[in-house]
């Protein structure tokens, strides 16, 4: 069974329950970046997905692209084969190339995901 860890920002967040039991993946979703840390000390996730929010400016010393910085930091260290998904409202997407000049990504999504678009990042070849 592969495991999936999705840190959900807003009550959008994609989540298809029926399909990653259709794909074998346990999927577990943390609502703080804090908890899915926790997560990570015990078991490595084969999946992430994430909700990309531009951080515009909360950051004092200008190095914070977004909320997802530090958990992608942290993935990179003890999870590196897993796979990234980054889903985004499509206001979002202007920003997104200042995340992808630090982190490698194999799929982005903008709302609305349908089940089929997720299929797809799910079982698509590592590039």
């Amino acid at each position: 069974m592969k495991t999936l860890y999705a840190l959900v920002a807003s009550p959008f967040a994609a989540h298809f329950p029926d399909l990653y039991e259709e794909l074998g993946i346990t999927a577990e979703r943390f609502d703080s970046a804090r908890n899915l840390h926790r997560a990570l000390k015990k078991q490595k996730p084969d999946f992430f997905v994430g909700e990309f929010i531009y951080a515009w400016g909360n950051d004092y010393a200008g190095n914070t692209i977004s909320n997802l910085d530090v958990t992608l930091r942290t993935l990179q260290a003890v999870a590196p084969g897993a796979r990234i998904v980054i889903v985004m409202q499509p206001g979002e997407a202007a920003h997104i190339g200042k995340l992808l000049e630090l982190f490698p990504v194999h799929a982005m999504l903008k709302y609305p995901i349908a089940e089929d678009q997720m299929r797809a990042a799910l079982q698509s070849p590592v590039h």
